[in-house]
């Protein structure tokens, strides 16, 4: 297969309706790859040696050594643990984004949720666990979805734009936990939150397999769940086709009867449920504390997962676990290879570069197409002309 045929088929591949979304995102990952791998040989150290050592650090591949009572399972459970909240915090940007809104307070309406969560029922060690779990996850779904409507009514009533009101509401909401926590829920040996009961938590720890303790996350079925029911929801509802119309043209929506103030709302509480989640998950599984005045990393992340997964709640799936490797593994890659384990999210950084260029790439596509379908069409016109003169010549004589 020649250059020009290879480019061609790349092109074809990534301006294709059916298989784009795989191809950019793979693409993105590949160019992510390449750059990371440039930036590591230029601090001197082995790229291949990182990338081994950010899938040890989850559990994918086995680590040289281990500690008493850990092993690659337990590695493996822990990255399950992370990746629950990071899946639904990017959902609930999706929805957002599906709607034409640009929810950057997730980080925000994470923490409202898991604080509320975690002082109504994670103090109470009276509650047994049948009813303090889903009693989490409620207590998630309603504040999550409260927090995320308010900014969707900010935006349909007094046409806030929601980039502004969220990142206001992220401090208000960082500021007022972090002064309950410091003067009413603080743990005076660590500066955090206290913990909350064993029973409220969404992780189950010390969990006994195979002589290895593991962490059971419950979170992560239910972002699997969420991410097939939201899948489901902008394919087969009404509601998702009215959310998506919105999000394309406000004003066809609205001419064709869809009513473009309730749908925002809407859209923003939907994803303001899905951060709640995220939120529970978060404080009330894979932490099960809260630093006061810090607003989670994920919430911003989640972003990425979103934009390398196309918008698409299944893609966000794989983009999850993608984005997780290099924050999961960061720690152990950093001590296996002596770099800072900030580097990981340089390289989610410079994929997130990449993921928001999708659209950037399926131009350059269709530049190429069309160069080659001009290139064709001129070269039939040519054959066409000499075709026509030879037959004009052999008429004169």
């Amino acid at each position: 297969m020649n250059t020009k045929k290879k480019g061609r088929w790349l092109a074809n591949l990534l301006n294709s309706e059916k298989y784009s979304s795989f191809t950019v995102s793979v693409l993105a990952i590949i160019l992510t790859l390449i750059t990371a791998s440039v930036l590591l040989l230029l601090m001197g150290k082995n790229p291949l040696v990182a990338f081994r050592s950010f899938l040890q650090g989850c559990g994918f591949l086995p680590k040289a050594n281990y500690g008493g009572g850990s092993g690659m399972l337990s590695d493996l459970t822990d990255f399950l643990n992370y990746l629950a909240p990071m899946l639904l915090a990017a959902l609930a940007f999706i929805v957002g984004f599906k709607a034409g809104l640009f929810n950057i307070g997730i980080a925000g309406q994470m923490l409202l949720s898991g604080f509320v969560a975690t002082i109504v029922i994670g103090y109470n060690k009276n509650l047994p666990a049948g009813v303090a779990k889903p009693l989490v996850l409620i207590i998630g779904i309603v504040v999550g979805g409260l927090a995320g409507a308010l900014i969707g009514f900010l935006k349909y009533k007094f046409n806030i734009h929601e980039v502004v009101s969220t990142i206001m509401v992220n401090y208000i909401i960082s500021y007022l936990t972090g002064f309950f926590i410091n003067n009413k829920f603080v743990d005076m040996l660590t500066r955090t939150s206290r913990v909350c009961a064993p029973a409220a938590r969404l992780t189950l720890t010390n969990i006994q397999i195979g002589g290895v303790n593991c962490k059971i996350p419950f979170g992560i079925l239910i972002a699997i769940i969420m991410a097939i029911v939201v899948q489901f929801i902008f394919d087969r509802t009404a509601f998702g086709f009215e959310l998506k119309a919105v999000g394309q043209n406000k004003n066809c929506a609205k001419y064709i009867g869809v009513s473009v103030g309730k749908s925002l709302v809407a859209s923003m509480a939907f994803s303001g449920i899905l951060a709640g989640l995220a939120g529970v998950t978060y404080y009330l599984g894979y932490t099960n504390t809260i630093i006061p005045k810090t607003l989670v990393g994920m919430g911003y992340d989640s972003i990425a997962v979103a934009l390398l997964g196309n918008s698409s709640p299944v893609g966000s799936i794989f983009a999850a676990i993608v984005v997780t490797v290099f924050q999961q593994g960061a720690n152990y890659m950093s001590s296996a290879v002596g770099v800072a384990k900030e580097i990981a999210s340089l390289i989610t950084g410079i994929l997130l570069l990449y993921a928001s260029c999708g659209g950037y790439m399926k131009g350059l596509a269709r530049g190429v197409i069309q160069k080659d379908l001009d290139r064709e069409a001129e070269a039939k016109r040519a054959a066409s002309h000499k075709e026509d003169a030879g037959q004009g010549k052999e008429g004169e004589r």
